[in-house]
């Protein structure tokens, strides 16, 4: 079942579902990649680029990897503000922004993938 295939509300809370998947895909990624560089940081762009994928293969469009690309930069900006105290999630190293420029790009590639034929047509 591809997106084309699905209701207008059933859409909608495919895309709402991709969103909170990026939130933690991304809150994850921004934990694993300074704690276990470089493999964390590798393990997170891979997480990253298979919700994406996914999200593409999930609803047939570019609007899922949107959904789900936009939740995932919302985990990571927020993240890297930090606390009026001066905690902050990133440190500021060639990690985060590798992590945050390369999941952009791997979204951006996932997006502008194209349409992939339907199995068995």
């Amino acid at each position: 079942m591809t997106g084309s295939d699905l209701s207008s509300g059933a859409r909608y809370a495919w895309y709402a579902v991709l969103l909170v998947l990026g939130v933690l895909v991304g809150t994850a990624g921004s934990l694993v990649q300074a704690a276990w560089f470089p493999a964390g940081l590798l393990l997170a762009l891979l997480a990253s680029g298979a919700v994406f994928y996914g999200a593409r293969r999930a609803t047939g469009n570019q609007l899922g990897v949107a959904a789900a690309g936009a939740g995932w930069l919302v985990a990571i900006i927020l993240l890297s503000f930090g606390r009026p105290e001066g905690d902050g999630l990133f440190g500021g190293g060639i990690g985060e922004m590798v992590f945050l420029l390369g999941g952009m790009a791997v979204a951006v590639m996932c997006a502008t993938m194209t349409r992939m034929a339907r199995p068995g047509a």
